[in-house]
This record gives structure tokens, sequence and C-alpha cells, in this order.
């Protein structure tokens, strides 16, 4: 079986942050492809795609990446492991669910973009839960792994977790008359994050150029809840970019400006990196 993620890791422990990218895995295993009515293309309609590219400097900065190889389409990794689908996965019993698990995004997706159906049927709980098993369990292992190293070494983590919106939903996020961000920090309105580790991160961001705001349309999901602990020094940010900065969303292919918003990526990556280096520590109790 294909590794379910990859770790790039530092040369040498520089910084306390950590990048995460859990939904830009596209390696889409043949028996997967066999069991989905959807072709590939319609499949990488759920991907952050690329967004692992974009932050691939992060180890020459110190801080380690982590990819998810792994389609979000097959497991999500930013849902908890209970996340179960009573729609899609038999033997699930039609409990009180969130509101993510009943538009048929739970940890084994229903549906990608748009409510189209990935399958014709139901799967069983056996086979959810041994791709839980295989894909979740390790990746959320090696992160949480991760940020008890840094907490040890640096005294504090900082998980930076690597997106990309739909600009679709950038559009309809409802800031009227307002330019539109083209990127959302998300720590949950303040319970993942301290606030000066969010407006450092912020402050590097617009220094870049680019338009940010926090938590809206993206407030942050299952990463920033359960790894968010500002009060033991574990921070969490979901960083968001609006797709149409780098990537034709139909196609799902780089623009042609793709390898300048890389540069700029690069950028505020090593500026984030450069937060949890111990000679500029941030007063973020």
């Amino acid at each position: 079986m294909t590794p379910p993620f990859r770790l790039d890791p530092p040369s040498e422990r520089q910084s306390s942050v950590v990048f995460a990218s859990p939904h830009s895995g596209r390696d889409y295993a043949a028996d997967f492809l066999a069991r989905t009515v959807l072709d590939r293309r319609t499949l990488r309609s759920s991907e952050d795609a690329f967004v692992d590219d974009l932050f691939a400097t992060a180890p020459q900065h110190g801080a380690p990446l982590l990819r998810a190889l792994a389609p979000r389409a097959y497991v999500d990794l930013n849902r908890s492991a209970d996340e179960l689908d009573p729609a899609l996965i038999e033997g699930v019993r039609a409990l009180a669910m969130n509101p993510r698990v009943g538009s048929g995004l739970g940890v084994i997706p229903r549906v990608v973009a748009n409510g189209r159906a990935i399958y014709r049927g139901k799967l069983s709980l056996s086979e959810a839960r041994a791709r839980i098993d295989t894909v979740w369990h390790p990746y959320h292992r090696t992160l949480q792994q991760l940020l008890d190293e840094h907490l040890t070494f640096f005294g504090e983590a900082i998980l930076i977790d690597c997106h990309s919106m739909p600009h679709e939903a950038i559009e309809s996020c409802g800031l009227r008359n307002a330019p539109k961000p083209e990127i959302v920090l998300g720590d949950r309105f303040g319970a993942s994050a301290s606030p000066a580790v969010v407006e450092a991160v912020e402050s590097i961001i617009r220094g870049a150029g680019l338009r940010v705001v926090r938590n809206a349309p993206f407030a942050g999901a299952y990463v920033t809840q359960h790894y968010g602990r500002p009060s033991k020094h574990q921070h969490v940010l979901q960083l968001e970019i609006d797709r149409a900065l780098y990537m034709d969303e139909r196609t799902v292919e780089p623009k042609a400006c793709f390898e300048d918003v890389r540069t700029l990526i690069a950028q505020i990556t090593a500026g984030i990196a450069a937060i949890g280096r111990r000679d500029v520590r941030l007063a973020a109790e």
C-alpha cells in the first residue's frame, strides 16, 4: 500500500512551527477508483490541490512539513475518526449528527464538491474502519508526535494547518462592498491560538501584499479544535488560500502564474517559521 502521508523534516530543527497539508493528497489507489462512480478529475475537486507544493520550502526554514498522500475523497484527515456517515456506511446508527456529516463530509466522505456522490450504494463498516486504521490514525499519530516534540524542545508548538478554498466560497461569504480575502485564517474565534500568534501570522501575510481575514467563511474544523490548546502553549491556525490565485478550479491544473504564487507563499512560509525561532520568541501566553 502507498504510504498515507510524507514527512519532510528540516535538516536542523530551528522553529517551533509545524506545517501540515491534510487535504492535498492525490494518490488515488486503483481499488478506490474502481469503487467510485466519478472520474479522477471530479474526485480531485475536493482536493486542496498543490497546497503541499506551495509550502514545500518549510524545511529550509527549520520547520517540518507533513503532507497527506491519501486523497480527501478517500479519508478526510480534518474530521474526527468517529464522524461516520450513516447514509454511506452500513451498520452506523443515525444518531445526532453534526452538519458536516449530514452534508456528506464525514471522515469517509460521501460526496465531493457540489454534492456529487462518490459511490453508488454503501460501504461496509469494516472497510470504513480499515481506512481509518491505515490512513487517519498514522497521520494523526505523527502529527501529535511532532507537536509533542516541539513542545518539549521549544516550550511551545505552532501548527499551521494549510488548506485552499473554492473561490465561490469567498464570493458568498457575506463581505459586501469589501475586497474579497485571498487568505482566511481560522482560529475558532480565538479558541485555538493566542492573539499574539494570530496577529503575527496575519501581519506576515499582509506584509506580503495579500488580503487576509479571520474566521469567515472558515474558522477551522477538527484539527484546530482538537489540537489547539493555547493555554498549554500549543497553537493551531487554519490557513485557507483562494484557489483562484494559482489554479484553474475546473481542470485542477496550475495557472501560468503558479510559480509566482509559490514564490510569494515561500516568503510567507519563511516569515511564519521565523515566529517560532528561539531568538524571536513571541510572548504568546
